[in-house]
């Protein structure tokens, strides 16, 4: 089951994700969440993905989902703390072409500016 938290950090919403990311129910979860922090003008979010264990073909799915809400809103999704494995996944599909992942959150942050 995964989990999420968001809390501010110098401007920028940060949003990390536990346990199995796997789409489903939950990507619905992180659309709705990524919504309403744009109509909040909260246009700088960064997914945390340093506690998410395993992430599927959804999950994967789901974070290129919220990466089109926040583009389409006119807001910027990076990516931080990915584990080998889920930052080989990134890698393998291609998609660290379309996200900007960073090794630590405050890296993340810092590329913000």
């Amino acid at each position: 089951m995964m989990q999420f938290t968001a809390k501010e950090l110098q401007g920028v919403t940060v949003i990390s994700l536990s346990g199995n990311v796997l789409g489903g129910p939950d990507a619905n979860t992180l659309n709705d969440q990524l919504r309403t922090l744009l109509d909040k003008k909260k246009t700088r979010v960064i997914i945390d993905l340093g506690e998410v264990q395993f992430i599927n073909s959804s999950g994967l799915g789901m974070l290129i989902g919220g990466m089109s809400t926040m583009r389409k809103g006119g807001g910027e999704l990076k990516l931080a703390r990915a584990s080998k494995k889920v930052q080989n996944l990134l890698e393998m599909t291609k998609l660290t072409t379309l996200f900007d992942v960073h090794e630590t959150v405050k890296a993340a942050v810092g590329a913000f500016k």
